[in-house]
């Protein structure tokens, strides 16, 4: 198995990360047939997702998001394309 973590800081505040995770959570579930479950919490939120192949969770606070990811066999070939394409999405 390969894993990914990556923290990206940010400042918009936990209203403002939030509504972005739930929008990449139902993004995710749509466009890479991703089973998202969203669990809002008093100081931060974590958004589980899982398919054949990967799993994880995404971390989100007030001020930063944090994305653990755990490929398996298949997907860990492109591993370090998922990370790129993960970083670039965060980026945006």
């Amino acid at each position: 198995m390969s894993d990914i973590h990556i923290t990206r800081k940010h400042h918009l505040g936990l209203a403002g990360a939030r509504k972005l995770a739930l929008r990449w959570a139902e993004t995710a579930g749509r466009k890479l047939d991703m089973d998202c479950t969203y669990a809002e919490g008093k100081s931060s939120d974590v958004v589980s997702f899982k398919r054949p192949g990967a799993s994880g969770e995404l971390k989100v606070t007030k001020d930063r998001f944090e994305l653990d990811a755990r490929l398996g066999l298949l997907l860990g070939v492109f591993k370090s394309k998922i990370e790129t394409a993960i970083l670039e999405n965060l980026d945006q």
